[in-house]
């Protein structure tokens, strides 16, 4: 959900993904992306998960080579580039309109090369010290191969920091959190004008939904999802609900 989006979250009114299934009831990632940063922004939820990455980040040895599934919008990326600029960050990202966002973004940073490529289409094992994948897998076809995929690229030892969107999306819930959050901020008109602006992200929110009623995005208990990263080879590390208990935190390794 980035605020949701890959690399973000659904912001909660996309989900810091790579290949989107396919579908009538798929979410149309390009079109988030003009509106994701704003929600973002406003969303403590979300704010939340890029300080717990802070903090994650500042814990391990700088990485020689980063993989960014599903990069999104580029926002860990960011963080990624400014706390370790020796390190080489490969942004993964195959929607268009999301990855042309993140170039924006991003092209003061020398250390972050672009690749459009589906996560299963990339044909490096074993290059990566850390791997990166933020509300983007449960979007992905077949996602426990993709889990796979994702220790695939991971030298022995190396790290993946997991974020995935596990219950169904509440967009009701997560409007009125939104909501009061801006009304304290910047009171009622305020709140609603940013809403409006913002418009596109509750429209792809039912979107994922949708999705996610029909089967083609994946939900997931907590357990589930420590069964599924057991079961790709990882050991996990640390483990907790977060986004307000809509998604699942994994710090696993290779």
């Amino acid at each position: 959900m980035n605020s949701c989006a890959r690399d973000e979250a659904p912001v909660a009114l996309r989900v810091d993904q790579s290949a989107k299934a396919p579908g009538p009831a798929s979410t149309d990632w390009t079109a988030y992306a003009t509106a994701y940063d704003l929600l973002s922004e406003h969303n403590p939820a979300y704010q939340e998960i890029l300080r717990d990455f802070e903090a994650f980040l500042a814990t391990i040895e700088p990485p020689h080579r980063v993989w960014d599934i599903g990069g999104g919008t580029g926002n860990y990326s960011e963080i990624l580039a400014r706390t370790f600029p020796g390190s080489e960050i490969r942004f993964v990202e195959p929607d268009g309109g999301m990855i042309r966002r993140a170039q924006q973004k991003l092209s003061a940073f020398r250390n972050i090369s672009f690749d459009s490529r589906a996560l299963e289409e990339v044909d490096e094992p074993g290059t990566a010290d850390l791997v990166v994948c933020v509300h983007a897998l449960y979007a992905m076809p077949e996602q426990e191969r993709r889990l796979a995929d994702l220790h695939r690229l991971l030298r022995p030892g190396g790290l993946l920091y997991l974020v995935d969107l596990g219950r169904d999306m509440n967009v009701s819930d997560w409007r009125g959190y939104i909501f009061s959050h801006l009304k304290k901020k910047h009171g009622v008109l305020g709140a609603l004008r940013i809403i409006w602006q913002g418009r596109e992200i509750a429209k792809q929110n039912n979107a994922i939904l949708k999705a996610q009623k029909s089967g083609v995005y994946w939900t997931h208990t907590e357990a589930e999802i420590a069964s599924a990263a057991t079961a790709a080879g990882f050991q996990i590390v640390r483990q907790e609900p977060v986004y307000r208990g809509y998604s699942d935190l994994l710090v696993c390794r290779a």
